[in-house]
C-alpha cells in the first residue's frame, strides 16, 4: 500500500530553519517524482519544489529558490525538505505527494499527483 508521511513542521520565528521529511512506504521512492507543495489558510494549494525519480533534478517554485533545498535518502525511502532563512508567508500546510506513473520528471501540476501525505504545519510568526 501506498503511504506517504510528513513530518518536521512547526512553530518558528522568521529567519530560523526547519527540516520537513516525507518518509514513504509501499514503493522505491527513487522510481517516482517526488513533489512538495503547501496550502495556506483561503489559498490554493502550490508547489513548493519536487524531485526527479532516477536522475534527482529539482525544481523549485520562485518563492522559495536559494532559501529551500529537495534531497532525497533512498537507504530510508524519504525525501526531505530543507527550509532555511524562513518568511511569514511560508506559513502553510506542506505535502509530499507522488507521480502515479513510473517517469523521470517532477515539474509537473499539482493535478498529477496522485498519492498525497497528510500533511505537516509550518508556521513562521514574530
Amino acid at each position: 500500500q501506498v503511504q506517504l508521511v510528513e513530518s518536521g513542521g512547526g512553530l518558528v520565528q522568521p529567519g530560523e530553519s526547519l527540516r520537513l521529511s516525507c518518509a514513504a512506504s509501499g514503493f522505491p521512492m527513487n522510481d517516482y517524482p517526488i513533489g512538495w507543495f503547501r496550502q495556506a489558510p483561503g489559498k490554493e494549494r502550490e508547489g513548493v519544489s519536487c524531485i526527479s525519480s532516477r536522475s534527482g533534478t529539482t525544481y523549485y517554485a520562485d518563492s522559495v529558490k536559494g532559501r529551500f533545498t529537495i534531497s532525497r535518502d533512498n537507504a530510508k525511502n524519504t525525501v526531505y525538505l530543507q527550509m532555511n532563512s524562513l518568511k511569514p508567508e511560508d506559513t502553510a500546510v506542506y505535502y509530499c505527494a507522488r507521480s502515479p506513473f513510473l517517469l523521470e520528471g517532477c515539474l509537473r501540476p499539482r493535478q498529477y499527483y496522485a498519492y498525497w501525505g497528510q500533511g505537516t504545519q509550518v508556521t513562521v510568526s514574530s
